[in-house]
């Protein structure tokens, strides 16, 4: 296996001790605030469709729309990126472990659903409300954040729990790793 090819490492650099730390504490310090934003989104967007109060119905699609513009994108993309140096430069690999790929898959997925779903449905509302119209559909600020929290907490859990094993390309590499390799032949 070729030194570029080894488990834990990003292009050959195998990532220090202090270093894999320190990004997964990043990883984990975003997921998490990842989390929490979208239970405050959930939040906000319960109390948007359940007041009678025009002006507690504007403040919360207007506090969304600060959340959404300021906050979710560059904590997800922040999720995401060390969420990615942390598989490539540590034994876990990107695409070895099931709940790894299973992982990456799904904040790509939450990511580009906040990009281009999320923050144009709560652009929308307040723009209408804002407008002094009725909240456009209440399910654009409802959906988007019961989403994202269900897909927060279901990785979460693959992180603790690590289920599913080994992906096929795992399999081979292993068993490429155990396999004996043949000596070199002896210069003369």
């Amino acid at each position: 296996m070729s030194p570029a090819a080894r488990p834990g490492t990003v292009d050959g650099v195998k990532l220090d001790r202090p270093a894999r730390r320190a990004l997964l504490v990043v990883h984990v310090v975003a997921s998490a605030g990842w989390l929490g934003l979208s239970a405050g989104l959930l939040a906000l967007g319960l109390a948007a469709n359940t007041t009678a109060s025009a002006a507690t119905l504007e403040a919360a699609v207007r506090a969304m729309k600060l959340f959404a513009d300021w906050l979710l994108l560059p904590v997800a993309l922040l999720t995401l990126v060390s969420g990615l140096v942390l598989s490539l430069g540590t034994p876990w690999g990107l695409a070895r472990h099931r709940w790894v790929w299973t992982k990456f898959w799904l904040t790509l997925a939450t990511t580009t659903a906040t990009a281009f779903a999320l923050r144009p449905g709560v652009n929308d509302a307040v723009a209408a409300v804002s407008a002094g119209h009725a909240l456009p559909d209440g399910g654009d600020v409802l959906m988007g954040p019961i989403v994202s929290l269900s897909a927060y907490v279901f990785m979460t859990v693959v992180s603790v729990l690590k289920p599913w094993g080994l992906t096929r390309r795992g399999r081979r590499l292993r068993e490429a790793a155990r396999r004996p390799r043949p000596a070199e032949s002896a210069r003369v």
